[in-house]
C-alpha cells in the first residue's frame, strides 16, 4: 500500500503532463491541417455621421464618414444564416471543409454523417468574424480556411454580400421616405380640391362672389341713399316752414319713404335674414379658411417631397473597400509551437492542482 502511495505521484505525472504533452506534440506538430486566413478591410461611408477622434478624423475630411446602422446590419449579414447559405450554393462550403485531405477533428461532419444545416451554421460561425473597430469605424473580415483559394472566395463573396445589404437597406430606406412623403403630397392634393370645390359650390348655391367686398358695394350704396334722404328730409323740412300749402310737399314725402323703404331693404341684405350678406360671410369665410389651410399644407407637403428626395440623395450610404480580401500564400494557423507549449503549461497548472489535493487528502486520512 505504501509503495502504491508513493507511486501516484508518477502516474499523475504522466497522466497529467506527459500523456497531454505527447499529443500536443503529435496533433500540432504533425496531424493538425494547416489553416490559411484571408482577410478584407472596409468602412461604411454616410455624410450624415461624422467620426469625431482618431483615424475617423482623418477619414472624416477624406470624405469619409460612418454610418453604424448599415455597419451593423452588414455585420449581422456576414455572419447569418442567409450568408451561409449563398456561400454554400451546390454544398460548396460542406465539401471544401469537410475534404479528406482535412484532419479528421478539423473537418466538417468529420464521421461523414449527413449533417444537419445548423451543425454547418455553428462551423461556418467558427471560421468567419467580423469586427468593427468603434474608433475608427473600420470593419474587418476574417475567413478561415484549409485552401487559400477558398478562403479568398468565401471572403469575397461576404464582402459583396454586405455591400448589397447596405445598398438594400439604403434603397429601402429612400423608397420609404419618398413614398411617404408623396402619400402626403396626395393626401394635400385631395384636400385642396375638396376645399375648392366646396368654397365654389358654395358661391353657386349663395350666388355670393365675395361677401366683404360685396357687403362693402351695399354699405356704399346705403350710404348715397342716406345722403339722398337727408336732403330730401332738409327740403321738406324748409317747405313745410315757408311753403305750406306747396304741392310738391307730398310729393317730398312720398320720396322720403321711398328712400326709407330701400335703405331698410339693401340693410335687410347686409344683416337682416338668413340669407343676409352676414350670415354668408360666416360660412364663406369658413370655407375660404378651409381652402388657405388646405393650399398651405399641399405647400408644406411639396416641400416635404422635395426636400426628402434631397435627403434620399444626402444620406445615401455604402461601402468603401480599405483592403481587398487577400489570398494568403502560407498558413497562419495552427501556431504548432505556441499550441505545444500551452499544453505543457496548463499540463503543468493542473498537475500542481492535483498533486497539492492529493497530498491534503492523505494528511487527512492520516
Amino acid at each position: 500500500m505504501d509503495a502504491l502511495k508513493r507511486s501516484t505521484p508518477h502516474w499523475l505525472f504522466l497522466a497529467v503532463v506527459v500523456v497531454p504533452f505527447l499529443l500536443a506534440v503529435l496533433y500540432f506538430g504533425f496531424l493538425a491541417s494547416p489553416v490559411y486566413i484571408s482577410e478584407s478591410k472596409f468602412v461604411v461611408r454616410s455624410p450624415e455621421k461624422p467620426q469625431a477622434t482618431g483615424l475617423g478624423i482623418v477619414l472624416q475630411t477624406a470624405g469619409f464618414t460612418s454610418g453604424q446602422n448599415e455597419i451593423y446590419a452588414a455585420q449581422s449579414y456576414a455572419v447569418s444564416r442567409d450568408a451561409l447559405r449563398a456561400v454554400n450554393q451546390n454544398n460548396r462550403f460542406a465539401r471544401a471543409y469537410g475534404s479528406e485531405d482535412i484532419f479528421i477533428l478539423d473537418r466538417f461532419n468529420p464521421l461523414g454523417i449527413n449533417g444537419s444545416f445548423e451543425d454547418l451554421y455553428e462551423y461556418f460561425r467558427t471560421k468567419v468574424l467580423l469586427l468593427n473597430d468603434a474608433t475608427t469605424s473600420i470593419s474587418t473580415l476574417t475567413v478561415r480556411a484549409y485552401n487559400p483559394q477558398e478562403a479568398q472566395r468565401i471572403n469575397q463573396r461576404l464582402l459583396a454580400m454586405s455591400e448589397a445589404t447596405v445598398n438594400r437597406l439604403n434603397t429601402r430606406g429612400r423608397e420609404d421616405r419618398i413614398r411617404n412623403a408623396q402619400e402626403e403630397v396626395v393626401k394635400a392634393q385631395a384636400q385642396a380640391q375638396a376645399s375648392a370645390v366646396a368654397l365654389a359650390a358654395y358661391r353657386n348655391l349663395s350666388g355670393v362672389v365675395d361677401p366683404e367686398k360685396q357687403a362693402e358695394v351695399q354699405l356704399q350704396m346705403i350710404s348715397k341713399l342716406q345722403d339722398s334722404l337727408i336732403v330730401a328730409r332738409t327740403e321738406l323740412a324748409q317747405l313745410q316752414q315757408y311753403a305750406p300749402s306747396n304741392p310738391r310737399i307730398p310729393v317730398m314725402r312720398t320720396q322720403i319713404a321711398s328712400i326709407e323703404r330701400d335703405i331698410a331693404r339693401e340693410m335687410g341684405r347686409i344683416t337682416g335674414n338668413r340669407g343676409s350678406l352676414a350670415q354668408t360671410a360666416v360660412r364663406y369665410q369658413r370655407l375660404v379658411l378651409e381652402n388657405e389651410l388646405a393650399n398651405k399644407q399641399l405647400t408644406a407637403s411639396l416641400g416635404s417631397l422635395e426636400q426628402a428626395r434631397n435627403e434620399a440623395r444626402r444620406q445615401e450610404a455604402y461601402v468603401e473597400r480599405i483592403v481587398q480580401p487577400s489570398l494568403p500564400d502560407a498558413p497562419m494557423e495552427p501556431r504548432r509551437l505556441r499550441g505545444i507549449l500551452a499544453t505543457l503549461a496548463l499540463s503543468l497548472v493542473a498537475y500542481g492542482i492535483l498533486k497539492m489535493l492529493l497530498a491534503g487528502v492523505k494528511e487527512h486520512a492520516q
